[in-house]
């Protein structure tokens, strides 16, 4: 029985050491860990340098706000060019997109057939006026014949009825030379104002149809409109502006690559009516042209807001701004070198900079190159 209890006594004691030791490995195996696991975060740091960027410090200053409009690029005026007659085209007298002067040939449309009707009509005319010779001729006679008792009231009718017939006659005889002669001159084009002829649509040789075929397209092109849809609400405003004659830099345009284009306008005309649909009435704007403004561009016309030009407003580059998932956020310098990502509520944009309403302090300092390298609470170095 002792022996038992001994060898029992023993084996406890071994189990429980292995037990011990095996606790032991496992703690000192997690201390070993967390212990490489520091110091290789800490060498890490040293190896990570610090973000060369450069900053800004926030300030207030003036700010002009301006208010803008999709507007579409217009001519004053604008025509389609067509065929009036029927043929094929002899000579084309411009080279595409060339000025052209008000009265100048653009094209010639074969004359050959309009000139031969125009003869016909004429020869016709002739007849109709030999028969109302003779018709005149024989009603005076009948009528003579009538007065002396000399002839039956009948052939007296009859000749009255035959001069009143080649009268018509001579009249729709007129109508048909003056129609052909018509002919004959729109086989010619001439343009009917001054302005910038477009790529000819027919060439030499096309047969074209009488009131089908689209020749070409001629506009003006100094100055020209600029037209843009603004809410009803805002009519007095405009009304006000158009009336005073504003123009200095109240009208400018925002080119499609983001330019500013360098002559200012003024509003030409408010439109007589609002759109029940929209609620939106059309203004147009006369700008002068330097050759840049194109029809059927779609640009932006930037409108001054005199009423909200202020001088208290903080003003930062739009570059220095990085948007995630819809909010907003810049890195301002902390004390330590870091960076530290901030929130934002933005205002508008003027040119390449921003409005900040709400997010920044005046005085401080925030990065505005290198952002695209920056985390928060990443080491910096000012360039």
């Amino acid at each position: 029985m002792n022996a038992d209890y001994l060898n029992k006594t023993i084996n406890r004691k071994i189990k429980i050491f292995y037990m011990v030791k095996n606790v032991v490995f496992v703690v000192l195996a997690f201390l070993s860990i967390n212990l490489m696991i520091s110091c290789g975060g800490k060498k890490n740091d040293q190896i990570i340098p610090p973000v060369n960027v450069s900053l800004m410090q926030v300030s207030i200053g003036d700010v002009t706000i301006y208010d803008q409009y999709p507007a579409a690029i217009v001519p004053f005026n604008q025509v389609d060019l067509r065929a009036q007659v029927t043929g094929y085209i002899t000579s084309i007298n411009f080279k595409d997109g060339d000025f052209v002067t008000k009265g100048q040939i653009l094209y010639r449309i074969d004359r050959q057939e309009p000139e031969a009707n125009y003869e016909q009509a004429v020869a016709n005319l002739n007849v109709a006026k030999a028969n109302l010779v003779k018709a005149q001729e024989d009603a005076d006679k009948y009528n003579d014949l009538w007065e002396h008792d000399a002839i039956a009231k009948q052939l007296v009718d009859h000749a009255n009825a035959d001069l009143k017939a080649s009268k018509m006659e001579v009249s729709a005889a007129k109508a048909t030379v003056d129609r052909m002669n018509s002919d004959v001159k729109f086989s010619t084009i001439y343009a009917p104002y001054s302005g910038t002829i477009g790529i000819s649509l027919v060439r030499l040789g096309t047969l074209v149809t009488a009131n089908q075929t689209i020749l070409n397209t001629l506009s003006t092109e100094n100055p020209i409109a600029v037209d843009v849809a603004i809410n009803q609400k805002d009519i007095p405003r405009f009304m006000k502006l158009k009336q005073s004659g504003a123009k200095d830099s109240t009208f400018t345009l925002l080119l499609p690559d983001n330019s500013i284009y360098p002559i200012v306008g003024k509003i030409y005309l408010i439109d007589r009516a609002v759109d029940p649909q929209t609620g939106n009435i059309k203004m147009r704007l006369e700008f002068e042209n330097n050759n840049t403004l194109r029809a059927g561009m779609n640009c932006n016309l930037r409108v001054k807001n005199n009423s909200t030009q202020s001088s208290d407003k903080i003003l930062i580059p739009a570059k220095s701004v990085t948007e995630q998932m819809g909010e907003y956020f810049v890195f301002v310098l902390s004390d330590s070198s870091k960076v530290l990502q901030r929130k934002v509520k933005l205002g508008e944009a003027v040119n390449d900079k921003i409005i900040v309403k709400d997010g920044l302090k005046v005085g401080e300092r925030i990065v505005i190159e290198g952002t695209q390298r920056l985390k928060n609470g990443s080491k910096v170095k000012v360039n």
